[in-house]
């Protein structure tokens, strides 16, 4: 009961988006989806690299409790050795640990399972065979310092790793090439990405093809706008398994579930609800993914069709968007003015970024 508490408090807390949690708090919904169709068993060791206040490795744990009946070693494993944090932010690693504790998760004398650094300075030497994360929203990692005339400038940091097949400053495509090394051969993932991280360019480019090849990259779900406390947001989750070496790719086909288009949430009149997932749980088929099939929102598509994209785009639509065509269709006008609101805020958000990332460059 301390614990959902506790979660509670941090959802409200998330709810104040300038000075609450709202930058790293993922829709519990979205997430015990996500861990339903991943359905982790007992003796996995399961990652999350940007932890945030834990609600990934809460809902492992509690899948796994649930799900099956544990003997002593399994349930010492379950509590000690099981889960793996990473947070930046001493304040929200306090958070996260607190959350676990409440929750049975380690103890007070035993090593804390999160660490508070950044993930994406060193490969950890550390292999999981699971990694569930939501990676912190922003386009680009960087450093603020203050110059010898005492002015506050920020500089982009491009992350240079030996085992990273492209260098690059964009956070999550840096983050995608982190939890490929962090799993075992045969591990899972599931990673909450942007939309930029299927279209983008360059890096981007490079990324997306030595995942499809040296990865499984099986599915696809395309999240709605509006569920996020970060404004503006364009999400989706991209569910690979690692593989050994191979000449030939191990991607064979993508199978994409569209859950934007046509859809409508807002955080307080109409939030996204696990039985909104169900469907995509059901068509996602964990453990006989060979007996898919495609539906309205749910389409395959194979390797070749992905490698013949412009840029190896994995931002793949084929619904009609009703909105666009018959005015009839358009949401409700508050929902409409929200969706305004949050566009908005995300690109004067970009602007300032770009906006400070130009000045310190001036200033040097």
């Amino acid at each position: 009961m301390k614990g959902d508490a506790y979660e509670g408090l941090l959802e409200r807390n998330a709810e104040d988006v300038k000075s609450g949690a709202g930058q790293y708090f993922t829709p519990r919904a979205l997430i015990r989806a996500i861990v339903e169709v991943m359905r982790p068993e007992p003796g996995t060791r399961i990652c999350d690299p940007a932890c945030g206040t834990g609600g990934f490795l809460l809902a492992a744990h509690e899948w796994i409790a649930r799900s099956y009946q544990l003997d002593p070693d399994q349930k010492r494993h379950l509590r000690f050795d099981a889960l793996r944090g990473w947070e930046i932010v001493d304040a929200t690693a306090r958070l996260c640990v607190m959350n676990l504790l409440l929750h049975g998760i380690g103890s007070e004398e035993a090593e804390s399972p999160v660490i508070v650094d950044d993930a994406l300075k060193a490969d950890p030497n550390e292999r999981f065979e699971m990694v569930l994360t939501n990676p912190p929203f922003g386009r680009k990692s960087s450093m603020t310092f203050v110059s010898e005339e005492g002015q506050v400038a920020r500089e982009d940091l491009v992350v240079v790793r030996d085992d990273f097949w492209a260098s690059t400053s964009n956070k999550q495509l840096n983050f995608v090439q982190h939890v490929r090394t962090l799993l075992d051969i045969g591990g899972r993932a599931a990673v909450v990405v942007p939309d930029n991280v299927l279209f983008e360019g360059g890096a981007g480019e490079t990324v997306r093809r030595k995942l499809l090849h040296e990865c499984e990259v099986h599915t696809l779900l395309r999240l709605p706008p509006g569920i996020w406390y970060a404004p503006g947001v364009k999400a989706n989750v991209l569910f690979f398994d690692r593989k050994p070496a191979s000449e030939t790719p191990w991607t064979r086909e993508l199978w994409v579930y569209d859950l934007r288009t046509n859809q409508h949430f807002t955080l307080k009149q109409n939030p996204l609800r696990r039985e909104h997932l169900q469907e995509f749980v059901v068509a996602f088929r964990p453990g006989e993914r060979h007996l898919r099939e495609e539906s309205e929102r749910f389409r395959r598509f194979s390797y070749d069709d992905l490698i013949q994209r412009d840029k190896v785009s994995l931002d793949i639509t084929w619904l009609r968007d009703a909105s666009l065509e018959d005015v009839d269709d358009l949401p409700p006008p508050e929902v409409l003015a929200q969706e305004i609101v949050d566009d908005l805020e995300a690109a004067i958000a970009e602007f300032s970024a770009v906006a400070e990332s130009l000045a310190s460059r001036n200033a040097e």
